[in-house]
């Protein structure tokens, strides 16, 4: 039962007779709990037999918990909730950028949806950056709930209010300034401009779907893998590329959020379905087998010296194939650099990736493979049912054969850095 205990003052180290009563009551341990500065005795007692209601009903909150901070308490969740570097990094960027400036001196009980929802409206961010900020506020809330520092999460199940203004609802500039987006032809004048070293990059990733992170991680060993299946009454058999782990660059950062510089780390690939054997058209093994040949280090699309490339080095790169530059004079320490007309103004490796997808889409690749190729899980029932065959794998290398060809004669090439002649090569591979 809760009871009441005098506190005397005490003034120049005297205890004095002036007091005040201290409430007291049993914690759920079994221990004695304690809450100072009543005036009155019944005042203590109410206080105390209150905290043993909320304790037996299961809703009280410890209240030196009560009084933690929204940031206070996002740096334990971050601390105790250890992810991959680069969706860690991307928590703590939004967090940072976003989140804690505004939320950072809070109190946990006083967040409430009407202010968090108002708060998110505000946000100079696309619409779709503002529902993650408030998804990660959602979670974090959750963790205190399940943490014991609140009894509610006032975010969860709750629908953001969005911007209708003419504003919001005024088309967007698209990211690749080209109408039906970046082309198959693209990529082959993009590959053919950067040269082999570089260029096989760029096919890769057009005519795989590794994304960025998964075509650094490829290692030698898991390139140019062989899959063989019974089909009929012979064996499939084709060349695949395995996906095993990626880099990711992020920020990197102690337990307490604080930052500690950028890094480039080999991670495990992010789920169960990133982790996969693509299968790579005849053209593709070829390039790739000669790459190889030619290459010294053991991951394929790296820097002339074997490490991985930084998103800011390939863009040094990149940018400028795609983009196009100025011509350079030729001056003392200064070589001559031709001028390069655009090709594909805004062209980034996502797109690359994506263009892989929608050349599935535009072949009619089936849902089972589709989904496969590019790593995502596939949803609903028949993702348990349906399952690539023999004949869908034949039929999508058949097309992304096709494919690169057309886009060779498009352009009005016959050879890839004199690598490659223009001539009709079997496109089924059985043995």
């Amino acid at each position: 039962m809760a009871y009441a205990e005098k506190v005397y003052k005490v003034r120049n180290g005297k205890t004095t007779k002036q007091f005040t009563w201290r409430a007291c009551y049993k914690l759920p341990s079994g221990g004695k709990g304690t809450e100072p500065g009543f005036q009155t005795k019944n005042l203590a007692v109410e206080w105390g037999q209150e905290q043993e209601r909320l304790i037996k009903a299961g809703v009280w909150i410890d209240p030196a918990k009560r009084a933690t901070t929204f940031g206070e308490f996002a740096t334990i969740y971050m601390a105790s909730r250890r992810k991959r570097g680069r969706t860690g990094g991307t928590r703590w960027d939004r967090l940072d950028n976003h989140i804690l400036p505004r939320w950072k001196d809070v109190p946990m009980p006083a967040i409430n949806w009407f202010d968090v929802d108002t708060w998110q409206q505000t946000m100079s961010l696309e619409d779709v950056s503002r529902g993650h900020c408030v998804s990660l506020m959602s979670t974090i809330m959750t963790a205190a709930v399940d943490a014991g520092y609140i009894n509610v999460n006032p975010l969860f199940g709750r629908r953001r209010t969005r911007d209708t203004s003419g504003e919001a609802s005024r088309p967007k500039a698209p990211k690749i300034k080209r109408d039906g987006g970046v082309r198959p032809e693209d990529a082959v004048l993009i590959a053919e401009r950067l040269g082999p070293a570089r260029g096989i990059h760029v096919l890769a990733t057009a005519f795989t779907g590794m994304n960025w992170g998964e075509s650094l991680g490829l290692h030698r060993d898991n390139a140019l893998l062989w899959r063989r299946e019974q089909w009929g009454a012979g064996t499939f058999a084709c060349p695949v590329v395995r996906v095993a782990e990626e880099y990711a660059e992020y920020q990197l950062r102690d337990e307490h959020g604080v930052k500690q510089g950028y890094v480039v780390k080999l991670e495990p690939t992010k789920n169960e379905w990133r982790t996969r054997d693509v299968d790579v058209p005849t053209f593709l093994a070829r390039l790739l087998g000669w790459h190889m040949q030619d290459w010294p280090h053991e991951r394929l699309f790296a820097t002339t010296s074997g490490k991985p490339w930084r998103r800011g080095n390939w863009a040094k790169t990149f940018r400028p194939a795609c983009d196009g530059r100025d011509e350079r004079k030729q001056r003392r320490g200064v070589s001559y650099r031709a001028a390069w007309e655009p090709i594909c103004e805004g062209l980034d490796m996502r797109s690359l990736r994506a263009l892989h997808d929608t050349l599935q889409s535009e072949l009619g690749v089936k849902e089972p493979l589709a989904f496969e190729a590019a790593g995502h899980k596939r949803p609903g029932i028949k993702a348990h049912y349906q399952k690539p065959t023999p004949a869908m794998r034949a039929e999508r290398l058949e097309g992304l054969e096709a494919v690169f060809w057309e886009a060779m004669a498009n352009v009005g090439l016959r050879s890839l850095w004199g690598r490659v002649d223009l001539v009709k090569h079997p496109t089924k591979l059985i043995s």
